[in-house]
């Protein structure tokens, strides 16, 4: 999932470098938390959060798909 997340968002900003993916588990699942650039936030966020949103979901549906929850936090 952490290969999916990155491959993604590092399509996306400017400033690839910058990307920072940590991961947490716990008894939710997964947590993934994302660091870019400032100047890339909007990039990765979008009109009205929808990139993000779809970044969301696939990380979403892969879970699903391995038994498991997550989730996704712009630091």
């Amino acid at each position: 999932m952490r290969e999916l997340l990155e491959y993604i968002v590092k399509a996306i900003v400017d400033a690839p470098d910058k990307v920072v993916i940590t991961e947490e588990k716990g008894e939710q699942g997964v947590t993934f938390k994302l660091q870019v650039a400032d100047e890339d936030k909007g990039r990765v966020i979008g009109k009205q959060g929808r990139i993000v949103e779809a970044m969301r979901t696939l990380l979403r549906v892969k879970a699903a798909k391995l038994g498991t929850r997550a989730t996704l936090q712009i630091l």
